[in-house]
């Protein structure tokens, strides 16, 4: 269910994403690597909070657009050992673990990813301060009957 009202604030919403968005993804990504690995046994869904965090700041700073199904990230990342982790979560239990044998791939692959949003950060066409902010004020007004 929407209204006219939603699709209008979707809109402004664009215009709030900055290049300094990346700040928040490397945090939480920062945040969720150690939720990750400091649990015995390492569970898998943890795992795919951390790179999907990591690939939506990527697709955002590259597209000026928010993703965050794994899935269609993943489709342009190609990092083939995602489409197995999510396999196994998805048909097996909500607690599935990971081998500690691949932790090492795992965190290089999370320090490369973290390398590759700053990157990205830097050459995103995002701009430095949100161009909507006189427009969202108004809207606020408007909505609230001010």
């Amino acid at each position: 269910m929407t209204t006219p009202e939603h699709a209008e604030l979707r809109d402004l919403a664009r215009g709030c994403l900055t290049r300094h968005h990346a700040h928040h993804y490397l945090g939480f990504s920062e945040n969720q690597w150690r939720l990750f690995d400091k649990d015995r046994p390492r569970r898998i869904k943890p795992l795919l909070y951390v790179f999907r965090v990591l690939l939506t700041g990527i697709h955002l700073m590259r597209s000026s657009e928010i993703e965050a199904n794994l899935g269609n990230l993943n489709a342009d990342a190609r990092l083939s050992f995602l489409d197995e982790l999510m396999h196994r979560k998805i048909t097996g239990h909500e607690q599935q673990t990971i081998d500690d044998t691949d932790v090492d791939l795992f965190h290089g692959e999370y320090v490369r990813l973290r390398e590759l949003l700053t990157l990205e950060a830097e050459r995103t066409s995002l701009p430095e301060a949100p161009t909507t902010r006189r427009e969202l004020h108004e809207f606020l007004l408007r909505v609230r009957g001010v």
